[in-house]
């Protein structure tokens, strides 16, 4: 017979206990304080979400402070969950924009990012569309939309570019997950991305207000008289260029004046972001903001009413430069400015002007060199000899006022291409030097000479 405890008998008493201790831990997870649902049980699927293989998304959702907002959407219809595995979330995801989404400052984004995965809808495999019925749209949690489709050869179900790889993997009452490959991405949170990349500032703003000089005169410039809106500069580039190894400094009026009609700044920031989205031009990027204020003074040119045609080298070409080359004072800057054109030039501009003109020179900021294009192999190769580059990467990035073309190799003028070789002699020469050195020290303690071959050592 079993003995009351304050009325209620043991075996009811242990019971009650066993089913307290097993729903309170998962129940105190989901349920917030304020929450008034109340629906969340130990079969939900919110519970095999968080007690799934798909630990890494489990820990996002966390993060995002997302439980109370999908135990409602669980309360109110069956939900689908799209659960990427936990390899594209750990090793596959750019480093970078997992720190940007775990930054609290972006929390709005991370949840966005979420609940772009679950549709407010049971659909499971049964309920796929099939081959006939091509891409099926359904809305997101966030008021997104993502396609549903299923191939026609292979049969394979993907959600938007994600590949479905686990159909079905943990099915619930109140709703079912779907294993998949990839991390889906909105276009919002992309772009947001994008606007927060590291890439804050441009460093080494020039100082506004000191007292000009004209270059014509050489006298204090007085106030220049409008220019229109959209009119070309009344300088040339040379003479609007800061000041810098072997140039004149002198700024020159552009069109409006202090206004800046064209945010040369907005311009040049997106042209080195679009360097670091391409691939394989950091080196160049890194040269132009953190080595040397040119991202700053190709900004305010452009603002100037400029234009600019920038001949990018690779990684690949970056890296073959040599230490005694950027260790002169005015290295960098000498380099760039010659790989920057005061032209605005396209692949297409620029294949037509050598397939009619055979050769071509542009002059560069570099004063007074040129470099040289002519046709080869269906490209364009820019430079003389073993110091020549292709036109590897064209075109990326042209707005008008920037044009960027991507190269395979350093360009140095034709008087400096010629210098390298004899340098190259002359270190090849000095191991024969102290080869005849030894020979002639070993003659003299041959013949006795004791002094001259202790000398010698």
């Amino acid at each position: 017979m079993d003995s009351p405890v304050y009325g209620v008998s043991t075996k009811l008493f242990f019971s009650a206990l066993v089913i307290f201790l097993f729903f309170s831990p998962t129940t105190a997870l989901l349920q917030n304080p304020s929450s008034k649902s109340g629906q969340i049980n130990s079969n939900s699927v919110l519970v095999a979400l968080l007690d799934s293989h798909y630990t890494e998304l489990a820990e996002l959702v966390e993060k995002a402070l997302l439980l109370q907002t999908l135990e409602e959407a669980v309360g109110k219809h069956n939900i689908t969950i799209f659960a990427p595995r936990n390899e594209a979330l750990e090793r596959e995801l750019d480093p970078e924009f997992k720190r940007f989404l775990l930054e609290p400052g972006n929390r709005k984004s991370l949840q966005t990012l979420l609940m772009f995965h679950i549709i407010p809808k049971r659909i499971g495999t049964g309920e796929w569309p099939d081959e006939k019925s091509g891409s099926v749209k359904h809305e997101t949690l966030w008021d997104n939309h993502v396609h549903l489709t299923t191939n026609g050869g292979s049969g394979k179900k993907t959600v938007d570019s994600a590949e479905v790889i686990r159909p079905d993997d943990v099915t619930r009452p109140d709703g079912v997950i779907h294993g998949i490959k990839q991390l889906l991405i909105p276009r919002s949170v992309q772009e947001d991305f994008n606007r927060r990349r590291n890439l804050q500032s441009i460093s080494a703003v020039l100082p506004e207000g000191a007292p000009e000089v004209d270059p014509r005169t050489h006298r204090l410039k007085k106030p220049a008289a409008p220019v229109p809106v959209g009119a070309p500069p009344v300088l040339p580039i040379y003479d609007a260029l800061a000041p810098g190894p072997s140039l004149a400094p002198a700024p020159a009026p552009g069109p409006g004046g202090p206004h800046h009609h064209f945010d040369g700044m907005s311009q040049v920031k997106d042209f080195i972001q679009t360097l670091l989205h391409y691939g394989g031009y950091n080196e160049m990027a890194d040269i132009l903001v953190n080595l040397t204020s040119l991202a700053t003074e190709m900004g305010r040119l452009v603002s100037e009413g400029y234009v600019l045609t920038v001949l990018a080298p690779n990684d690949e070409a970056m890296a073959k430069l040599t230490t005694d080359q950027l260790s002169e004072p005015g290295a960098p800057e000498q380099i760039i400015y010659y790989h920057i054109i005061p032209e605005y030039q396209t692949e297409e501009s620029m294949y037509n002007a050598v397939r009619r003109f055979g050769k071509v020179k542009y002059d560069t900021l570099r004063l007074p060199h040129t470099v040289v294009a002519q046709e080869a192999d269906g490209s364009v190769k820019f430079g003389h000899g073993e110091g020549s580059a292709y036109l590897f990467d064209p075109d990326i990035y042209t707005d008008g006022r920037i044009s960027v073309q991507g190269i395979d190799g350093v360009l140095f003028p034709e008087e400096e291409a010629v210098k390298k070789p004899a340098s190259a002699v002359k270190v090849a020469t000095k191991p024969r030097r102290g080869k005849l050195l030894e020979v002639a020290c070993r003659m003299l303690g041959a013949f006795g000479q004791d002094s001259h071959f202790r000398s010698c050592h």
